[in-house]
């Protein structure tokens, strides 16, 4: 193509043309060219070359100015920096094009919307470096954006902005901080018609979790209005998750839907002289998902497709960072940007370094809690940069070390973000400038704590924990945490299939890379109680029970979904889903809730609906529970979870387990609600464990073993059952011990029966990992699998490798 050529069409360039038209724009050619035949849509535009920008310099006589500039400046003196790129930009912002070149800007523009539309009709004005495809060149928003500009005058000015952007502060810091030369770098602009998601929406999507590295989901950010205050982090946006495979498939998999605040939205603006303002959302749009699930499957399906397309090219895995509109006039979708992901996409995926907390008390230590990036932990002094401005940054006293607070991070303080050791901010999501940064750093980050800058204050000690799952803690003083490097590639190879007992579904996709057979135990309590947050039967019958708090509490709770039944059902799901996503297509056994009365009463509403028990812990508990007239409707929306879950998501490794089932026609009692609700064991595979945990399980096993496919041990519950002991009494805690031989000869009489049944037998709990003699005997027994903690798989797999070597030697010698 010919390099000389001040504008080309945007359908001209292509993914070869990074040198002439930058990374951005190149994709976004290559998009038009070969990813519109398949459905994506992609805003038409033109392009200004980095010709036009390097002639424009030299019209100008700008290269020696800014060489004597910069030459000899210290660059790590933030006040110099700021100096020096003010008069660059100055510079640059002051120089005029010469007529050719103008009038073959004009030209193009006149082509794209009309002559006569010039005034009325907004574009959108990109910077696009020609650097950008370099794996260490990707720091979030070096160069500028310009929204809604319109007019001949306008469209000159915001030009030479972008050209300027590419003399900002942050910019000029990274390039001398790589050592790449200031001139060795041009700039190209895509002049583009704008997606009127100013009366819409828009966002940003990643085909790859940006957390944890998890290849198989789509990671959804939206909000109303133009997208910039997503990236810039000023709000909490709307987050959807959607696994990929399913999605391919067919299936309608959308894992997760979280509700975001959405506190602002930037709009078109009718001020004279100004393109966009910031207005404040209505409640009723905080209130309700920016997208509904059509919209979602249909961008997650654009996603996977640029993908696809871009691992294809390069030859290789190559995750996408997208940015989306959707045309608020006429309800169209379109994809404005994409480039790779530059953080997890370079990582060994072998290579797992794990941080944890060492103090068990810790709760008592938690100030403030917020959206997790990333899952490193840091410790150090706070500095609160609240009411601290761009033209200011370079006067504050921040030392390396420093742990950075403030409302939201601004591109052009990232030459001081380099040194702290963690950042936290009271607005943004998992995609705003202060998570994107932090993740180039390889610093945690914890966004979105809506108050960090009135609880922590300058000089406070604190450590922040984002190895803790999606939640991120911040607790005050220095908290004691260990770092432990893994090798995965370098674990042994068992016989003995080892699973994973996940508590939370935050925590799923971090540990999917873990080679983990699947997973054990998946319990509906935690879902329950921290993402539901409700008494089931509360939930449901809160309107007849004139507790005004209590409904307004449920109001506030349900936002963004139709009614009470649909927030419990889908909420649910999106629990189990996520974590059934993460070890697709592997098993992975969910126990349905077993809450007790206690537990249960605890709950907002629970009051009304729970019984006072002597003991509740061999209570009203379990599968008593599912058939009774005061929790049945409760364990139906539980039926309808995993249903949704198994067919619409198409998430069909979900195998359910029923807990604490004391005879077997309670079983069949069970099995009869669940029919009633959706579900039938054999029916489209649906499988059917039983947690054996009462010695009647053990004790009538053969007549067990006939109803269901596989036996899980609990063997908490069966140990303090069959030594006649309450496991929650510190008076008789010296005697809980599951390695008793009465415990062990319940567990190998129940192997032996399951075997004999021709059904599954696992365990999940942690004396496997924790004594290396237990892990023998299950071993030796002959048990299915064995599920432990995420903390205690890497240990288990090495104990079970040393027990079966041990085993094979013993009878080669017989």
């Amino acid at each position: 193509m010919n390099g000389n050529r001040f504008t080309m069409g945007l359908i001209e360039a292509s993914i070869g043309d990074i040198d002439l038209v930058g990374g951005k724009n190149a994709s976004l050619g290559e998009m038009l060219q070969q990813l519109a035949p398949l459905g994506v849509k992609i805003p038409d535009g033109f392009i200004l070359t980095s010709y036009s920008y390097f002639q424009f310099i030299n019209d100008n006589q700008l290269d020696q100015k800014i060489r004597g500039i910069l030459e000899g400046a210290n660059i790590d003196d933030l006040k110099i920096l700021t100096s020096c790129g003010g008069k660059i930009r100055e510079l640059i912002q002051n120089g005029t094009f010469s007529q050719a070149m103008e009038q073959e800007i004009l030209n193009a523009y006149g082509k794209l919307i009309g002559t006569e539309n010039m005034d009325t009709m907004g574009v959108a004005v990109r910077s696009s470096a020609t650097a950008e495809d370099l794996p260490d060149a990707s720091f979030a928003g070096q160069q500028d954006t310009y929204l809604n500009i319109r007019g001949e005058r306008n469209l000159l000015s915001a030009i030479k902005n972008c050209f300027a952007s590419l003399f900002t502060d942050r910019a000029i810091s990274y390039r001398e901080a790589f050592n790449f030369g200031h001139f060795n770098i041009g700039l190209s602009v895509c002049v583009q018609q704008m997606v009127r998601s100013d009366v819409g929406v828009s966002g940003v999507a990643f085909s790859i979790d940006t957390e944890s590295g998890f290849k198989d989901a789509v990671i959804i950010n939206g909000s109303y209005g133009l997208g910039e205050l997503i990236v810039q982090g000023t709000i909490n946006p709307d987050e959807f998750i959607v696994h990929k495979p399913l999605l391919k498939k067919g299936f309608a998999p959308i894992v997760e839907k979280k509700l975001g605040k959405k506190q602002q939205k930037m709009i078109y603006s009718v001020q004279r002289g100004e393109t966009v303002e910031v207005i404040d959302t209505s409640s009723l749009e905080s209130a309700t998902f920016c997208l509904n699930n059509e919209q979602i499957l249909l961008l997650a399906n654009w996603v996977m497709i640029i993908e696809d397309y871009y691992t294809k090219l390069k030859g290789k895995w190559c995750p996408m960072d997208v940015e989306w509109a959707v045309d608020g006039v006429s309800g169209q979708l379109y994809i404005v940007q994409a480039r790779p992901e530059t953080i997890h996409s370079l990582k060994k995926a072998d290579c797992i370094t794990e941080y944890k907390i060492n103090d068990d008390n810790r709760n008592q230590s938690i100030v403030l809690t917020g959206i997790a990036v990333g899952d490193k932990i840091a410790s150090g002094r706070v500095h609160n940069l609240k009411g601290v401005g761009k033209q200011s940054i370079h006067e504050i006293n921040f030392l390396p070390g420093d742990i950075m607070v403030a409302e939201m991070t601004d591109p052009d303080w990232e030459p001081i973000m380099k040194k702290a050791s963690a950042i936290i901010t009271n607005k943004g999501g998992r995609t705003c400038h202060a998570a994107i940064v932090a993740r180039e750093l390889g610093v945690p980050a914890i966004v979105g704590c809506d108050n960090a800058t009135e609880i922590l204050h300058t000089g406070d000690e604190i450590t922040v924990s984002c190895a803790e799952g999606e939640t991120g803690m911040v607790y005050n003083g220095r908290i004691s945490f260990t770092k432990k490097e893994h090798n995965l590639s370098a674990l042994p190879q068992i016989d003995t299939p080892v699973m994973m007992n996940i508590g939370s579904p935050d925590i799923a996709f971090h540990y999917a890379s873990y080679p983990a057979k699947g997973v054990g135990l998946a319990r509906e309590e935690f879902i329950i109680n921290n993402y539901i947050k409700i008494h089931p039967m509360a939930l449901l019958k809160h309107q007849s029970l004139e507790d005004e708090e209590l409904s307004s509490y449920i109001h506030k709770l349900i936002a963004g979904y139709e009614n009470e039944e649909t927030y419990f059902i889908e909420k649910l799901s999106y629990g189990i889903a996520k974590i059934a996503a993460a070890y697709h297509p592997n098993k992975v056994i969910v126990r349905f809730s077993d809450f007790k009365t206690n537990e249960y009463y605890n709950m907002p509403g629970g009051k009304y609906f729970e019984p006072g028990e002597e003991n509740p812990m061999i209570g009203w508990r379990g599968a008593s529970r599912y058939y009774s007239a005061a929790y049945k409707e409760a364990f139906g929306m539980e039926c309808k979870a995993i249903k949704k879950v198994r067919e619409t998501m198409g998430l069909d490794n979900v195998v359910v387990m029923i807990p604490f089932c004391r005879t077997v026609n309670e079983l069949l009692k069970v099995y009869d609600v669940m029919e009633e609700f959706g579900l039938k064991r054999g029916e489209d595979g649906l499988e059917v464990y039983l947690m054996a945990e009462v010695p009647s399980n053990v004790i009538l096993a053969d007549q067990f073993a006939q109803h269901i496919d596989g036996f899980s041990i609990g063997s908490n519950d069966l140990t303090q059952l069959v030594l006649g002991l309450d496991r929650d009494s510190s008076l008789v805690a010296e005697l809980y011990n599951e390695r008793n031989e009465a415990v062990k000869m319940m567990i190998s009489n129940l192997i032996k029966s399951a075997k004999k049944a021709g059904v599954k037998v696992g365990i999940c709990g942690q004396g496997p990992s924790d004594y290396p003699d237990f892990a023998q005997f299950l071993v030796e027994e002959g048990i299915d699998s064995i599920s432990v903690t995420p903390d205690s798989f890497m240990k288990t797999v090495n104990a079970i490798k040393e027990i079966e070597n041990k085993l094979a030697a013993v009878t080669v010698e017989i």
